[in-house]
């Protein structure tokens, strides 16, 4: 896998662990956790990760404005996103992907899909 550094994001523990499991059973190299959106967006700039999964229903600031702040930031436009979300509504992936997202997946995401579109980017 050509990703050596994620940011993963979410403010639900479990949810983060999970996706943490799937990244180490893929043995990616650093992983970095942020708990809400303001603090990924910081994260994104300080520590440019290669990929950024990004939760949606967060406090402070959600995923689709983090992920707005990330992708018209000159210095983080070209990370990529994907949104990993409870909302599984057709509008809310239209959203997602106006935000700047370059994938939208929803909760609970299984592992080979969530590989699969890690590949694919």
């Amino acid at each position: 896998m050509k990703f050596q550094k994620i940011l993963v994001v979410d403010d639900s523990p479990t949810e983060l662990h999970m996706v943490v499991d799937i990244l180490n059973r893929q043995k990616i190299p650093e992983i970095i956790t942020a708990t809400n959106g303001a603090d990924a967006v910081a994260r994104a700039q300080s520590d440019m990760p290669d990929l950024i999964l990004m939760d949606v229903v967060m406090p402070e600031m959600n995923g689709f404005q983090a992920t707005r702040k990330i992708k018209k930031n000159t210095e983080t436009a070209g990370i990529p996103v994907i949104i990993i979300s409870s909302k599984d509504q057709e509008t809310d992936k239209v959203w997602g992907k106006r935000q700047g997202a370059d994938e939208y997946l929803t909760k609970p995401v299984k592992e080979a899909e969530l590989i699969s579109v890690m590949e694919a980017l």
